[in-house]
Protein backbone atom coordinates (compact mmCIF):
# COMPACT_ATOMS: atom_id res chain seq x y z
CA UNK A 1 0.00 0.00 0.00
CA UNK A 2 1.28 3.30 -1.06
CA UNK A 3 0.65 6.53 0.99
CA UNK A 4 -1.51 9.00 -1.65
CA UNK A 5 -2.12 12.62 -1.21
CA UNK A 6 0.88 13.37 1.11
CA UNK A 7 4.21 14.84 1.26
CA UNK A 8 7.16 13.72 -0.01
CA UNK A 9 9.77 12.64 3.03
CA UNK A 10 13.65 12.02 2.82
CA UNK A 11 15.15 8.42 3.66
CA UNK A 12 18.69 7.97 3.64
CA UNK A 13 20.21 4.16 3.44
CA UNK A 14 23.95 3.07 3.70
CA UNK A 15 24.51 0.53 0.76
CA UNK A 16 27.50 -1.06 0.34
CA UNK A 17 28.72 0.92 -3.41
CA UNK A 18 32.22 -0.04 -4.73
CA UNK A 19 31.46 1.75 -8.63
CA UNK A 20 29.26 3.55 -10.76
CA UNK A 21 27.59 0.55 -11.94
CA UNK A 22 26.70 -0.25 -8.40
CA UNK A 23 25.04 3.11 -8.11
CA UNK A 24 23.08 2.43 -11.57
CA UNK A 25 21.91 -0.79 -9.88
CA UNK A 26 20.10 0.37 -7.15
CA UNK A 27 18.91 3.64 -8.41
CA UNK A 28 17.06 1.33 -11.60
CA UNK A 29 15.78 -1.18 -8.65
CA UNK A 30 14.71 1.99 -6.65
CA UNK A 31 13.56 4.31 -9.32
CA UNK A 32 10.96 1.26 -10.48
CA UNK A 33 9.05 1.92 -6.73
CA UNK A 34 6.10 3.36 -7.27
CA UNK A 35 5.87 6.89 -4.70
CA UNK A 36 9.48 7.51 -5.47
CA UNK A 37 9.82 10.96 -7.34
CA UNK A 38 13.88 11.30 -6.41
CA UNK A 39 17.10 9.28 -5.81
CA UNK A 40 20.86 10.26 -5.38
CA UNK A 41 23.60 8.30 -4.38
CA UNK A 42 26.53 9.05 -2.41
CA UNK A 43 29.91 7.06 -3.65
CA UNK A 44 32.03 8.02 -1.56
CA UNK A 45 30.10 7.70 1.90
CA UNK A 46 27.88 5.11 0.16
CA UNK A 47 25.27 5.93 1.02
CA UNK A 48 21.71 6.68 -0.85
CA UNK A 49 19.31 9.51 -0.68
CA UNK A 50 15.39 8.72 -1.77
CA UNK A 51 12.59 11.16 -1.72
CA UNK A 52 9.01 10.28 -2.33
CA UNK A 53 6.29 8.31 -0.27
CA UNK A 54 7.05 4.39 -0.74
CA UNK A 55 8.08 2.95 2.33
CA UNK A 56 11.36 2.59 3.80
CA UNK A 57 10.47 -1.14 3.99
CA UNK A 58 9.61 -1.52 0.41
CA UNK A 59 13.10 0.62 -0.70
CA UNK A 60 15.18 -2.32 1.46
CA UNK A 61 13.39 -4.65 -0.43
CA UNK A 62 14.04 -3.30 -3.94
CA UNK A 63 17.46 -2.59 -2.81
CA UNK A 64 18.20 -6.20 -1.72
CA UNK A 65 17.37 -7.22 -4.91
CA UNK A 66 20.40 -5.77 -6.51
CA UNK A 67 22.29 -8.32 -4.08
CA UNK A 68 23.10 -5.53 -1.60
CA UNK A 69 22.59 -4.62 2.28
CA UNK A 70 20.07 -1.71 2.75
CA UNK A 71 20.27 -0.23 6.34
CA UNK A 72 18.15 2.70 7.37
CA UNK A 73 20.31 5.51 8.73
CA UNK A 74 17.32 8.65 9.31
CA UNK A 75 13.81 9.22 7.79
CA UNK A 76 11.62 13.06 7.24
CA UNK A 77 13.48 16.02 9.33
CA UNK A 78 14.79 16.07 12.73
CA UNK A 79 12.53 15.66 15.21
CA UNK A 80 9.78 14.29 12.55
CA UNK A 81 10.85 10.37 12.83
CA UNK A 82 10.05 7.80 15.23
CA UNK A 83 10.71 4.08 15.85
CA UNK A 84 9.83 1.45 17.81
CA UNK A 85 11.62 -1.91 18.04
CA UNK A 86 8.81 -4.89 19.07
CA UNK A 87 9.57 -8.07 20.87
CA UNK A 88 7.65 -11.19 22.79
CA UNK A 89 8.32 -11.51 26.70
CA UNK A 90 7.61 -15.27 25.84
CA UNK A 91 10.81 -17.18 26.62
CA UNK A 92 11.82 -18.14 22.67
CA UNK A 93 15.64 -17.43 21.55
CA UNK A 94 14.67 -14.84 18.75
CA UNK A 95 12.40 -12.07 21.15
CA UNK A 96 12.72 -9.10 18.36
CA UNK A 97 9.91 -9.43 15.53
CA UNK A 98 9.01 -6.28 15.01
CA UNK A 99 10.07 -2.93 13.56
CA UNK A 100 8.02 0.23 12.92
CA UNK A 101 9.01 3.48 11.18
CA UNK A 102 7.26 6.20 11.79
CA UNK A 103 7.64 9.61 9.90
CA UNK A 104 5.88 13.04 10.25
CA UNK A 105 4.69 14.28 6.82
CA UNK A 106 3.29 17.21 8.17
CA UNK A 107 -0.32 18.58 8.18
CA UNK A 108 -0.54 16.56 11.45
CA UNK A 109 -0.27 13.48 9.97
CA UNK A 110 2.25 10.53 10.32
CA UNK A 111 2.90 7.43 8.24
CA UNK A 112 3.94 4.18 10.25
CA UNK A 113 5.92 1.69 8.26
CA UNK A 114 5.35 -1.69 9.54
CA UNK A 115 7.14 -5.23 9.69
CA UNK A 116 6.89 -8.25 11.70
CA UNK A 117 7.99 -11.72 11.12
CA UNK A 118 7.70 -14.92 13.45
CA UNK A 119 4.37 -14.85 14.17
CA UNK A 120 1.29 -17.32 13.39
CA UNK A 121 -0.99 -16.69 10.87
CA UNK A 122 -4.06 -14.18 11.08
CA UNK A 123 -5.11 -10.75 11.66
CA UNK A 124 -3.17 -8.50 14.36
CA UNK A 125 -3.94 -5.12 15.64
CA UNK A 126 -1.33 -2.36 16.18
CA UNK A 127 -2.20 0.22 19.03
CA UNK A 128 -0.08 2.73 21.23
CA UNK A 129 -0.87 2.37 24.65
CA UNK A 130 -1.52 5.17 27.42
CA UNK A 131 1.82 4.28 29.16
CA UNK A 132 5.51 3.35 28.48
CA UNK A 133 6.05 0.46 30.95
CA UNK A 134 7.07 -3.07 29.20
CA UNK A 135 8.11 -4.09 31.87
CA UNK A 136 5.20 -7.13 32.12
CA UNK A 137 4.91 -6.81 28.44
CA UNK A 138 1.42 -5.88 27.02
CA UNK A 139 -0.06 -6.38 30.91
CA UNK A 140 1.59 -2.92 31.86
CA UNK A 141 1.03 -0.82 28.54
CA UNK A 142 -1.98 0.79 30.18
CA UNK A 143 -5.20 1.35 27.74
CA UNK A 144 -5.37 1.83 23.96
CA UNK A 145 -4.27 6.16 23.46
CA UNK A 146 -6.75 8.36 23.92
CA UNK A 147 -9.68 5.36 23.84
CA UNK A 148 -11.85 7.03 26.60
CA UNK A 149 -11.76 10.14 23.95
CA UNK A 150 -13.12 7.90 21.51
CA UNK A 151 -15.88 6.78 23.62
CA UNK A 152 -16.91 9.86 24.68
CA UNK A 153 -17.44 10.66 20.87
CA UNK A 154 -15.03 12.87 20.94
CA UNK A 155 -13.10 11.47 17.99
CA UNK A 156 -11.83 8.23 16.92
CA UNK A 157 -8.62 6.89 18.84
CA UNK A 158 -5.60 7.72 17.59
CA UNK A 159 -4.18 5.13 19.28
CA UNK A 160 -5.27 2.72 17.14
CA UNK A 161 -3.37 2.38 14.17
CA UNK A 162 -5.72 -0.78 12.48
CA UNK A 163 -4.81 -4.22 10.99
CA UNK A 164 -1.89 -6.33 10.22
CA UNK A 165 -1.96 -9.31 8.08
CA UNK A 166 0.06 -12.28 8.99
CA UNK A 167 0.75 -14.86 6.07
CA UNK A 168 1.78 -18.57 6.02
CA UNK A 169 5.45 -17.86 6.46
CA UNK A 170 4.95 -15.73 9.47
CA UNK A 171 5.38 -12.53 7.57
CA UNK A 172 3.32 -9.22 7.74
CA UNK A 173 3.71 -5.63 6.27
CA UNK A 174 1.50 -2.58 6.55
CA UNK A 175 1.70 0.95 5.62
CA UNK A 176 -0.64 2.84 7.65
CA UNK A 177 -1.52 6.99 8.41
CA UNK A 178 -2.68 8.87 11.19
CA UNK A 179 -3.74 12.19 12.47
CA UNK A 180 -0.81 12.73 15.42
CA UNK A 181 2.56 14.51 16.00
CA UNK A 182 5.85 12.56 16.23
CA UNK A 183 5.98 14.06 19.64
CA UNK A 184 2.80 12.85 21.11
CA UNK A 185 3.66 9.26 21.08
CA UNK A 186 7.29 9.10 21.67
CA UNK A 187 7.65 7.39 25.38
CA UNK A 188 4.48 5.57 24.97
CA UNK A 189 4.70 1.45 24.34
CA UNK A 190 3.13 -0.01 21.07
CA UNK A 191 1.69 -3.24 21.33
CA UNK A 192 0.96 -5.74 18.06
CA UNK A 193 -1.16 -8.71 19.04
CA UNK A 194 -4.29 -10.62 18.02
CA UNK A 195 -6.48 -8.83 20.13
CA UNK A 196 -7.09 -5.58 20.42
CA UNK A 197 -7.68 -4.90 24.19
CA UNK A 198 -8.84 -7.14 26.88
CA UNK A 199 -6.42 -9.16 29.22
CA UNK A 200 -3.24 -9.70 27.85
CA UNK A 201 -1.03 -12.67 28.50
CA UNK A 202 2.50 -11.43 29.63
CA UNK A 203 4.47 -14.47 28.07
CA UNK A 204 2.21 -15.36 24.52
CA UNK A 205 4.59 -15.68 21.59
CA UNK A 206 2.39 -13.59 19.57
CA UNK A 207 1.75 -10.62 21.23
CA UNK A 208 4.68 -7.73 20.80
CA UNK A 209 5.76 -4.76 22.90
CA UNK A 210 8.54 -1.91 22.60
CA UNK A 211 8.83 1.48 23.31
CA UNK A 212 8.54 3.95 20.54
CA UNK A 213 11.99 6.43 20.47
CA UNK A 214 13.03 8.92 18.48
CA UNK A 215 14.88 7.89 15.48
CA UNK A 216 16.87 9.99 13.49
CA UNK A 217 16.52 12.33 10.72
CA UNK A 218 17.56 12.00 7.22
CA UNK A 219 20.76 14.55 8.22
CA UNK A 220 21.30 13.10 11.46
CA UNK A 221 23.14 9.88 10.92
CA UNK A 222 25.40 9.63 7.97
CA UNK A 223 28.05 7.66 9.60
CA UNK A 224 28.66 4.40 8.39
CA UNK A 225 31.52 3.28 11.05
CA UNK A 226 30.44 3.29 14.70
CA UNK A 227 32.93 5.55 16.82
CA UNK A 228 32.38 3.28 19.91
CA UNK A 229 33.10 0.00 18.25
CA UNK A 230 34.93 0.60 15.01
CA UNK A 231 32.53 -1.71 12.98
CA UNK A 232 30.88 -1.26 10.02
CA UNK A 233 26.89 -0.52 9.88
CA UNK A 234 26.66 -3.80 8.26
CA UNK A 235 29.09 -5.55 11.04
CA UNK A 236 26.83 -4.32 13.37
CA UNK A 237 23.70 -5.33 10.98
CA UNK A 238 25.06 -9.06 11.05
CA UNK A 239 25.50 -9.44 14.82
CA UNK A 240 21.78 -7.51 15.26
CA UNK A 241 19.99 -10.47 12.64
CA UNK A 242 22.12 -13.07 14.65
CA UNK A 243 19.83 -11.32 17.76
CA UNK A 244 16.88 -11.71 15.99
CA UNK A 245 16.65 -8.06 14.59
CA UNK A 246 14.96 -7.56 11.06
Amino acid sequence: MIAQGFQPFQTTFAVPLHCDSCVQDVSGAVNKLEGVTKVEADLKNQLVFIEGTAPPSTIVSAIESTGRDAILRGSGNSNTAGVCILETHADVKDPVKGLARMVEVGGGMTLIDLTIKGLTPGTYHATVRERGDISQGAKSTGGIWEAIKALGGWQNSRGSFGEIKVGKDGRGNAFLDKPFSIWEVIGRSMVVSKQAEGSFVQNDPDTLVGVIARSAGVWDNDKTVCSCSGKTVWEERKEQQGRGML
